[in-house]
């Protein structure tokens, strides 16, 4: 359009899907610049799985006075998706993922990262490890995308890394197992990464990984569905800690010690010799009484 190859003066439809994550990922001022170039009179749609004050401010300025509709599902998550969650260290995520990867074989996984940087630091573990594993997020070309979308989708490549607004558009058939190597803290999120198996009539498991902080985005997810995700404790990685963090221990008082107290009362009791502090203070002159 820049270049002068696209007109939009004709267009009598302007449809704009997934408008949350294209906020997200920093389309907001092409957005705007291909607004401007749209025809005064035409019929607009918007789309968008959440509704954020952003995202609510920026529907009244491309849509003037729009029309809601909300759609509510019945179910909220998958029938067909086998769910369960892991307790487990940050630290020990990438050996439980190589674990379960090695336990069974699993020809299709999508594994979800909360960064870009998280996204290639896992494919770099699972290569070591011997699994074949791409990754798709923001920071690579759309070249490299497709290029690891179609090696995943072909069978060349069993595990695909890929955060949220990477993911968004992936259609895979016959999507063996999803994990959440991170939990989003966004509850809505956590739907709609599950959901990419588990599609028609096929089945599919959804796996979690919930360390310690992320305990409280566990609860929300668990609310939002209605459902308590299993826990599965039998693996050799279990962190059982409560989602409660430790009480920090009491630290000793700093300053002067009681007389009678302590280290006399020991002494007393194993006949040390006392330090050379001491010797000063049990030597030290009597006052005179006046």
């Amino acid at each position: 359009m820049q270049q002068g190859y696209i007109s939009l003066r004709d267009i009598e439809y302007f449809v704009l899907d997934e408008a949350d994550h294209m906020l997200d990922m920093g389309f907001i001022h092409d957005i705007r610049k291909v607004i401007t170039k749209l025809p005064s009179r035409r019929q607009s749609l918007f789309f968008s799985a959440t509704m954020p004050d952003d995202i609510v401010k920026l529907s009244r300025d491309i849509l003037g006075r729009p029309e809601k509709v909300t759609i509510k599902p019945e179910q909220v998550t998958a029938e067909r998706v086998e769910q369960a969650v892991y307790y487990v260290s940050k630290p020990d995520k990438s050996k439980l993922l190589v674990h379960l990867l090695n336990e069974k074989t699993y020809y299709s996984v999508l594994v979800f990262s909360r960064t870009k940087h998280g996204a290639d630091k896992i494919v770099k573990i699972l290569k070591k490890a011997g699994v074949s594993s791409e990754a798709i997020h923001g920071n690579k070309s759309q070249g490299a995308r497709q290029r690891a979308l179609g090696s995943f989708k072909s069978g060349k490549t069993n595990v695909l890394v890929a955060t949220d607004i990477a993911a968004r558009g992936i259609d895979v058939s016959d999507l063996s197992l999803v994990v959440n190597y991170d939990l989003p803290n966004v509850s809505e999120t956590y739907i709609h990464r599950i959901g990419r198996t588990g599609r028609a009539s096929a089945s599919g498991i959804a796996i979690s990984f919930c360390d310690i902080e992320e305990r409280a985005y566990l609860r929300d997810i668990q609310k939002l569905i209605s459902l308590k995700i299993p826990v599965i404790e039998d693996h050799p990685f279990v962190d059982d800690r409560e989602g409660i963090p430790t009480k920090k221990k009491p630290q000793p008082q700093r300053g002067r010690r009681k007389q009678g107290s302590g280290n006399q009362k020991s002494r007393k009791k194993t006949g040390d010799k006392p330090t050379n502090n001491t010797r000063r203070k049990f030597n030290s002159p009597k006052r005179k009484r006046d």
